[in-house]
């Protein structure tokens, strides 16, 4: 038999079947009959010493030598040597319907040889179409939208309104989000490895974030997930117990740290995304939304990397937690890569801004309108909606095996192609897998052609939020590229051991 004694990722003796049968042999990629196009730029070595020389290091690129991406298909990019990868990661959840999707680079191109920009000044016809499409994607009441080009500029904008609006100063948001990192975003984010030693959380109060799996209170009926924690769960149908805890510790916030009565607003993201695919416990954002709007507040739901359909069964987030927002913000996978986004609110709201002038210079340019509208046509010809929900929930279910034959996979969590995967050095003690190991696991993943995000305080999450375009063999190839790694890992460790 097999020796699971260690404490680090061992093996669970398999009683279900595996995929990865040979774990010295690279899985199989699926096939794509898309050609790249020759490279035909700097070679690597210039490339990183221009990257050296001229441009900022506060983002270090992934890997210990990283790609040079050139060219992309739907699910699938391509180094300069022509190696094809899965991007199981979508350009950080931002590629929503297939990188250069026929449809996107035709509108894109039809209206760059008419009109690129004019600024607003200006009526220009694909604005209004946008507008008025989007807007109809959304609750009746949230009808006013303002265009900018980044989640991080929408939160910034979205908080201004919130503030405007209610005539309070303080707003909330959770411990681990992350909303961007403009100077006001920053003090909206919650997480140490994203803020700067500046003032910049005036006004801004961290609650205690409502995690199932790390968190003090949790179990294996709380979330609204195919995949559970593991964590025992005294929860009735239809109850949660640990989100009437976190409730009650969201309570204690208004009792001890703002006004009377008074509160700006609350900022969630509807799962928490560069936290690690972090899921609130099931009716509980509900009891916050009540608890903001009985203060005086508005609720504004951070859908930036949620929206769009990416989480399968809703096409916003926020409907999965039977709430509507007073605003909403989005980007990301708005443009399909594009740099678009935007800030949707009802009138009432968004007249407080006629107070002064506010204005953004490229925000809702022709071409931009032009990539919203054709992405929103995707989604629904190809139906990704239904495709997130299937491939993901299928996902998911393949992931949570492996979590139950891998000591070192703690935790499997999301909602459809949105998913979250934490690896940990102990199961009992939740403590997060060492970064040497971790990032070994990541660089076999890359080696064998496989792309995942990275996310936690810890870094210690695998973040697979891929394009909406992925079929359930993709999936399956992720699945087995993963088992692939987790066995190299075990082997590695346990020769380590005395």
């Amino acid at each position: 038999m097999m020796n699971t004694s260690w404490k680090g990722c061992h093996l669970f003796p398999r009683n279900v079947w595996s995929i990865a049968t040979h774990y010295s042999t690279t899985p199989e990629m699926p096939a794509c009959e898309y050609q790249p196009k020759k490279y035909m730029g700097p070679g690597y070595e210039r490339v990183w010493r221009i990257r050296s020389d001229h441009l900022f290091k506060n983002a270090p690129p992934y890997y210990k030598r990283p790609l040079l991406i050139h060219d992309g298909y739907m699910q699938w990019l391509f180094d300069h040597r022509g190696r094809r990868y899965l991007d199981m990661f979508g350009g950080i959840v931002t590629v929503s319907v297939g990188h250069c999707h026929p449809k996107v680079v035709e509108a894109a191109a039809e209206q760059m040889k008419s009109l690129w920009h004019t600024t607003n000044i200006y009526l220009h016809p694909k604005l209004y179409e946008y507008a008025e499409k989007l807007t109809s994607k959304l609750p009746r009441k949230l009808k006013v939208a303002y265009f900018v080009n980044s989640g991080s500029e929408a939160n910034d904008v979205a908080m201004l309104l919130a503030r405007l609006h209610t005539g309070s100063h303080d707003v909330i948001s959770f411990c681990n989000a992350y909303h961007g990192m403009t100077l006001g975003a920053m003090g909206l984010t919650a997480m140490c490895t994203w803020k700067h030693a500046v003032p910049s959380a005036l006004g801004v109060h961290h609650a205690m974030n409502p995690d199932v799996y790390r968190g003090v209170w949790g179990g294996a009926r709380c979330r609204d997930s195919p995949v559970q924690t593991e964590r025992e769960c005294a929860c009735a149908p239809g109850a949660c117990e640990a989100g009437d805890q976190y409730y009650g510790q969201l309570e204690e916030l208004f009792k001890y740290s703002l006004p009377r009565g008074r509160v700006a607003g609350l900022f969630a993201e509807s799962i928490q995304g560069i936290g690690g695919t972090v899921q609130f416990p099931k009716g509980f954002l509900k009891k916050a939304y009540e608890l903001v709007k009985s203060n005086g507040g508005v609720y504004i739901a951070d859908e930036v990397q949620t929206g769009f359909g990416r989480t399968g069964e809703h096409f916003w987030g926020f409907e999965m937690h039977g709430v509507e927002p007073d605003i909403v913000t989005m980007a990301k996978g708005m443009g399909n890569g594009f740099p678009m986004a935007a800030v949707i609110t009802t009138p009432e709201i968004a007249s407080k801004a006629e107070q002064a002038l506010h204005f953004s210079t490229f925000g809702g340019n022709p071409v931009a309108s032009a990539v919203g509208l054709a992405v929103l046509q995707v989604i629904e010809e190809e139906e990704t909606q239904q495709r997130s929900h299937e491939v993901g929930t299928h996902l998911l279910r393949r992931l949570a095996d492996l979590r139950d034959r891998y000591q070192c996979v703690g935790d499997v969590r999301g909602k459809g192609l949105m998913a979250g995967v934490e690896l940990v050095e102990d199961r009992r003690s939740r403590r997060p897998l060492p970064a040497k190991s971790f990032v070994d696991v990541w660089e076999d993943c890359k080696d064998m052609g496989l792309l995942l995000g990275r996310g936690g305080l810890s870094g210690n999450v695998f973040r697979i939020k891929p394009p909406m375009c992925v079929t359930k063999e993709d999936a399956d190839f992720t699945v087995a590229v993963l088992e692939t790694a987790f066995q190299k890992l075990t082997e590695k460790r346990e020769r380590s051991l005395p």
